[in-house]
């Protein structure tokens, strides 16, 4: 009876990974919001969140999937980091961005920016937050400077521990941006400070530790995105997610979300993101996404 049940156990999760891997890896989505953040008169404004492709040259139906954003006519993008799992990736990501290389962007960097992924068990990830970068054994060089420049190239704007202004849409936004938290990278130092009066302000980071969340939402900023977590990448139906992979609860692991610092609430866009690592290449119950946010008024102050 005992290697009926085993034998069972052992079956149901093989094709649990078999689905992950094959079925739902490949079930791009895109998630719609509605986030009010925009002074009253302001018309809105539509912000495409992409975070964690982690690029491989191979990968045609990401790439296919990628291609086919434009068709949502963003005005603009935020790329939150993590976009390529290999050397030869940049060129492959730069021909799937399409017609998105001529709306307005802005980026940031995460680690798989700096350093390829590594093997490692499967299984640790379910036991809490990877190793910060820097703590543990590196992986393969990437061509971080040859991305910038490519992202650069195509007119978007590195945010990546700095400040900018972009036009959108007829509209001035603001932007403060920090490197990677999750490796140390993040220096809010640098673009602290309150946020803009005369115009919509948007933090944007890679890793959604709360040191960034609390320090961007105690300025004032009114919208946050970040990416990194995977959405929990292996999920419990009717649950959620196990891990978020940084100092979030995992019930914030994806999705929009409230986040309040004495007297100034923020709201959070963490993406599940696209990808994940090829050593890792499944989901569960947490397909690969991209988010649209329809940026729209905020209610009047009773």
């Amino acid at each position: 009876m005992i290697g009926r049940l085993a034998a069972a156990v052992l079956g149901v999760g093989a094709a649990c990974v078999a689905y992950g891997t094959y079925i739902e890896a490949h079930d791009f989505r895109v998630r719609r919001y509605q986030v009010p953040v925009l002074p009253q008169g302001v018309d809105p404004l539509t912000v495409l969140h992409l975070s964690d492709a982690h690029l491989l040259a191979r990968q045609t139906r990401k790439r296919d999937f990628l291609r086919g954003l434009a068709g949502l006519e963003p005005d603009l993008v935020v790329n939150t980091g993590d976009n390529i799992a290999g050397p030869d990736a940049v060129g492959a990501l730069l021909e799937s961005l399409g017609r998105l290389r001529d709306v307005p962007g802005v980026f940031v960097f995460g680690s798989n920016d700096f350093e390829g992924p590594h093997f490692k068990l499967p299984t640790k990830y379910l036991f809490g937050p990877s190793s910060p970068r820097g703590t543990q054994r590196r992986g393969t060089s990437l061509p971080t400077e040859e991305l910038r420049a490519a992202l650069a190239g195509i007119g978007w704007v590195d945010l990546d521990n700095r400040r900018a202004e972009v036009t959108v849409a007829g509209q001035t936004v603001r932007f403060r941006g920090t490197g990677d938290a999750h490796g140390h990278r993040d220096d809010y130092p640098a673009v602290a400070g309150p946020a803009a009066s005369d115009a919509l302000e948007i933090g944007v980071t890679h890793a959604p530790y709360r040191r960034l969340l609390d320090a961007m939402t105690a300025d004032g900023v009114p919208l946050i995105l970040a990416g990194h977590t995977h959405g929990g990448q292996v999920c419990v139906p009717g649950h959620g997610a196990l891990v978020s992979n940084c100092d979030l609860p995992p019930s914030k692991a994806s999705g929009l979300f409230a986040h309040t610092v004495g007297e100034h609430t923020a709201q959070v866009h963490v993406s599940a993101g696209l990808g994940m690592s090829p050593y890792a290449p499944y989901r569960f119950a947490c397909p690969p996404e991209v988010s649209l946010l329809t940026l729209i008024p905020a209610p009047a102050p009773m």
